[in-house]
């Protein structure tokens, strides 16, 4: 398979770094495809689930769907809907492993978490991303985009990290925060989001002049 010669970004991200606005605005002023609702679409119609289903999945280890499971079998009272196929985490993977791939292949694109920073490290033109933030900023813009409580954005922020952790550790056997898998490792809560987006654009294009 020919190596594609277009730019390739893949951010995984913290919940409440702002990652999905900063790969949207780097999408926009970049002027390339912007991937992450697109995988899931794909994926879903795979498995033959509907997409809110398989978010349910996505990212999550097999410990959350246990829990789901046990909670509904111990309540007698709690109305079973006929059940649901639900694919392993390592099939899931594989399937998303072949999308990311493709779309890579056949386009310039920012892609956003499962994994995009492992499948495509080597990919000669891919930049890999980590965006990761202080507590009390990614708390601050969880309450304003869910609309939620501090104590519930604290709540989210914890389950999230461990979810994302787990789950790339489960595939990948690496730890999800460990520096040395990225490319880049910003802090958008002491850069800033304009400035985040700034940084990588100065080094996408550093990287093309290197590459002329």
């Amino acid at each position: 398979m020919k190596e594609p010669s277009h730019t390739i970004i893949t951010i995984s991200r913290q919940i409440g770094s702002g990652g999905a606005y900063i790969g949207q605005k780097l999408a926009k002023q970049l002027n390339i495809g912007y991937v992450d609702r697109e995988i899931i679409a794909q994926v879903a119609k795979e498995f033959s689930l509907l997409e809110e289903d398989l978010e349910s999945i996505d990212e999550k280890t097999p410990s959350f769907w246990q829990s789901i499971f046990q909670s509904t079998i111990c309540s007698p009272d709690v109305y079973l809907p006929p059940q649901l196929f639900v694919p392993s985490e390592e099939a899931i993977f594989k399937v998303e492993t072949k999308i990311i791939q493709g779309i890579a292949q056949e386009k310039p694109a920012i892609i956003i978490g499962r994994c995009g920073s492992h499948i495509l490290r080597e990919y000669p033109n891919h930049l890999s991303i980590f965006l990761h933030a202080d507590g009390d900023f990614r708390q601050k813009r969880i309450q304003e985009l869910y609309h939620t409580s501090k104590k519930e954005a604290a709540i989210m922020m914890e389950q999230s990290d461990g979810e994302r952790a787990r789950y790339h550790q489960l595939l990948i056997g690496t730890p999800w925060s460990d520096a040395l898998q990225y490319d880049l490792c910003l802090n958008t809560s002491k850069i800033g989001i304009d400035n985040t987006i700034a940084l990588i654009c100065e080094t996408i294009q550093h990287k093309n002049q290197k590459r002329s």
